[in-house]
């Protein structure tokens, strides 16, 4: 379905060809996907770090492997902390062995795309393939063994520039994993929160007369309904119970609770770990979570955070989506009319042009003859200009050349103007070259000069 010839110089997307000359189209994908990483990270921070980007893939995956080979997290920990023992050689070779398989199968799999994938598998396995192969296999398969099972999150914080660049994407409507710290702080373990909530319950019982037969409402941290602002008491503990397990599940390592940081590639374990330790203790969810930073503003004022279409279509993004959809109707469009046949032309600049024996001025042309078409082509060759100037084709009687199927033919041809005649005492003059698909009737043409007596 995808194919990269290099020897061939073709791009085969599915049912899409690609030849040399029309790079542009593999520039223009290029671009979209750019502009596309550029609009979801306006809108919704590093998803990509956190959820596509193949460094974190691959990390994820030798992860799984080592929590199904040593265990858990403390498991592992215990494991990595004793000294070398047969149970942990055995561990450690099993797993090795492993991440060595996924990533010779990764380095195989991007070889693929660039040979005929079941003929080079065939080879790999017969020890027939070109060196070339083999050694691009061996870098791929090391590079991801070492990035993906050892260096991990060094790769993000210290190897890719992409937390640097979108640093400039973002502003405070941007959707990223953030803490509330007018809800969390200050922190406290459950055994003070409860002896601390005890004692203002017990305070607020013995204050004041009842209102309406109820005690008046003990406020908690976060928002107060009833006041419509934030309780900005500190006498109470807020809902964060200091656990660390964020910072446990955390790939880079990061303290969210220490405000937004380059090293966090929003893959939103500290939000599920966060959640989970909420429930158990009876609070709500959501103390880390997807905000934006202008939402927490408002929730600190006591105002309700906005929609999630309000952050999404906003200008930065219209702009961007505006962008990469103009990008894709014009590559659409560039598609659907590119012909199946072209023409390229290039005049002989070494001479210029040659005076026949008749006095006659003949200029020489590298033509090239391309044909898209799955089958062999017959092209008449012709050209458009002045009356004068006759066409001579080197090696072909008539005007025909027959053009192979999906390949491109180098033919020489010559334009002759006799003697005297304008276009042999004028310095240049323009020429149209014409082909024309005998069997469909489709035309192409480029446009040129014919050098005169007076360019000399």
């Amino acid at each position: 379905a995808v194919l990269i010839d290099l020897a061939g110089r073709r791009f085969y997307f599915f049912w899409i060809e690609i030849w040399p000359h029309e790079l542009y189209f593999v520039a223009g994908l290029l671009i979209m996907a750019g502009v596309g990483l550029f609009l979801f990270t306006s809108a919704l921070g590093r998803v990509w770090c956190g959820y596509a980007c193949p460094q974190t893939v691959w990390t994820d995956l030798f992860l799984l492997v080592e929590r199904w080979i040593e265990g858990d997290r403390n498991a592992r920990m215990r494991l990595w902390k004793s000294g070398w023992t047969l149970r942990k050689i055995r561990l450690s070779l099993t797993k090795w062995a492993l991440w060595m398989l996924i990533s010779v199968a990764t380095g195989g799999a991007w070889v693929f795309y660039y040979a005929d994938a079941p003929t080079l598998l065939r080879e790999l396995i017969a020890l027939d393939a070109a060196p070339v192969a083999y050694v691009t296999i061996m870098i791929l398969a090391g590079t991801t063994f070492v990035l993906g099972g050892f260096m991990r999150e060094q790769v993000c914080i210290y190897m890719c520039p992409w937390p640097r660049i979108q640093a400039a994407m973002m502003d405070e409507e941007t959707l990223t994993v953030a803490y509330r710290e007018w809800r969390g702080e200050p922190r406290g373990k459950g055994t003070k929160r409860r002896v601390l909530a005890e004692r203002a319950a017990a305070a607020a019982q013995a204050a004041g007369p009842r209102i309406g037969g109820r005690s008046p409402r003990i406020p908690m941290p976060g928002v107060d309904p009833a006041a419509g602002k934030i309780e900005t008491s500190r006498d109470e503990p807020g809902d964060c119970i200091d656990c660390n397990a964020c910072v446990n599940v955390c790939p880079v390592g990061i303290d969210i609770r220490d405000g937004q940081q380059l090293a966090c590639i929003t893959c939103a374990l500290c939000i599920d770990a966060c959640d989970d330790v909420m429930a158990r203790i009876g609070k709500p969810r959501g103390l880390i979570d997807y905000i934006a930073f202008s939402d927490e503003k408002r929730e600190r004022a006591g105002q309700s955070p906005l929609s999630l279409w309000r952050h999404v279509l906003r200008p930065r993004t219209v702009a961007y989506t505006s962008l990469w959809s103009l990008i894709g109707l014009a590559l659409l469009y560039a598609l659907f009319v590119r012909p199946e046949i072209d023409i390229t032309v290039a005049p002989v600049r070494n001479p210029q042009f040659v005076v026949l024996s008749d006095g006659s001025i003949r200029n020489a042309y590298d033509v090239r003859l391309r044909n898209k078409h799955g089958e062999d082509r017959p092209f008449r060759i012709q050209i458009a200009g002045d009356a004068a100037l006759r066409l001579d084709i080197e090696g072909v009687d008539a005007t025909q050349v027959s053009v192979p199927a999906d390949d491109t033919a180098h033919q020489r041809v010559y334009v002759i103007a006799s003697a005297n005649t304008d276009p042999a005492l004028a310095d240049s003059t323009g020429i149209r070259f014409w082909i024309e698909d005998v069997v469909s009737g489709e035309r192409a043409y480029q446009d040129s000069v014919f050098n005169g007596r007076t360019g000399q």
